[in-house]
């Protein structure tokens, strides 16, 4: 038999998810009977609202779920533009909304959109991976910006002039998988510079909601020409539904919807319906982040007294990231470790810093409160 071997394309040599590696060897040890602790992905423990699944059953029994228009439903496009206004006190008209295979989808779709072949992109390290790994097997230029933990925000603008030119900038706030967020005279002066210096900004809002001690803001305060991306996905607790949106400028709305028609055809018609109940499931999804912020203050407890210090202030999302220095030189490694002899599964940190990750570990406290308390259990005996 002919075992010829044809080509591979260059353009899929990226680095990989390694979240994602680690659920899977995760799973394949929970599969095989082991007791394992999932603190690797930000999967909310939750579940989608009540509501959402009530109305996702009742859709089902109709029977017909069919293409939807390539940007999206108008009923969800129309509450994507109440909600900013609802939430924000911004008025957004709904022909810039786009509905989106999750926020990963919207990635795709603003970088093909608005970058071409050796553009040069600049983004926040550490930070989420795939940003980088998109931009680089579509041929863009990734420009990795590294604020020293300790500076202040006015270092991030002048590591943005020396690298300068750029076409664009990609932000998050909160960010994964430090939580930090910026303020808004922080977000608008971003903006300003971007403004001033043509460079496209891409907002990463997908952690809106889940704040802790300060109140997120949006771009689409500022500039319209800003893209924001956000998704059910995490405060919503809906990542299996893939689902998301993006706020685009109005000149930019046709390139996105030829793309979105070719590549994608239209996103899920359930998803979408379910998508617009869930805005109005806040009640019940604020218990969710009441929750997380519980798991947060264990594992800020416990987390400096095993080792791992110089832990990112995390005012949102449902990550620690911490320096494991002390420990290792080799998370990696360290993880692997963790997961053998405890069951303790958590991210090493060369997903998000090619760099320096590999002197750090990302921890989600995304889970219920007894798997956070048992971990923190384990870890404390490991390490003791």
């Amino acid at each position: 038999m002919d075992n010829q071997i044809l080509k591979i394309a260059t353009r899929s040599n990226i680095s990989p998810f390694f979240a994602m590696e680690v659920m899977r060897d995760a799973n394949e040890r929970q599969a095989a009977g082991e007791d394992i602790l999932h603190l690797e992905v930000g999967e909310p423990c939750f579940g989608a609202p009540k509501e959402v699944i009530t109305s996702a059953q009742h859709l089902l029994d109709q029977g017909h779920l069919g293409y939807t228009e390539a940007l999206g439903l108008p009923a969800f496009r129309e509450a994507i533009s109440a909600h900013y206004k609802s939430n924000y006190g911004v008025g957004i008209s709904a022909d810039r909304v786009v509905a989106t295979f999750g926020a990963s989808g919207a990635f795709l779709l603003a970088f093909l959109a608005s970058f071409d072949v050796g553009d040069r992109v600049a983004i926040i390290e550490p930070g989420y991976p795939a940003y980088r790994n998109i931009l680089q097997a579509l041929g863009i230029e990734v420009v990795p910006i590294r604020p020293a933990p300790s500076s202040k925000f006015h270092k991030v603008i002048e590591l943005l002039q020396q690298d300068y030119p750029l076409q664009g900038l990609i932000v998050a706030s909160p960010a994964n998988p430090t939580g930090t967020m910026l303020t808004a005279d922080e977000l608008s002066t971003l903006i300003s510079w971007c403004k001033t210096h043509q460079v496209r900004l891409i907002s990463d809002e997908i952690y809106h909601g889940i704040n802790y001690d300060r109140a997120p803001t949006t771009a689409l305060g500022y500039d319209e020409n800003v893209i924001v991306i956000n998704s059910f996905s995490k405060y919503y607790a809906m990542t299996g539904w893939r689902i998301g949106w993006m706020v685009a400028p109005h000149a930019l709305i046709p390139a996105i919807e030829k793309v979105t028609q070719n590549f994608f055809v239209s996103p899920s018609a359930l998803s979408q319906e379910a998508a617009i109940v869930a805005l109005g499931c806040r009640a019940e999804l604020d218990t969710y982040v009441q929750a997380y912020g519980k798991n947060r203050i264990a594992l800020m407890k416990t987390l400096p007294d095993l080792g791992f210090i110089n832990l990112h202030p995390a005012h949102g999302a449902f990550y620690l990231y911490a320096d494991a220095s002390n420990l290792t030189n080799d998370t990696t490694k360290l993880c692997k470790q963790m997961l053998k002899d405890i069951g303790v599964a958590i991210t090493p940190g060369i997903d998000f810093d090619p760099r320096d990750g590999h002197k750090h570990i990302r921890i989600s406290f995304v889970g219920q409160e007894q798997t956070i308390n048992e971990a923190c259990a384990r870890l404390t005996k490991w390490k003791g």
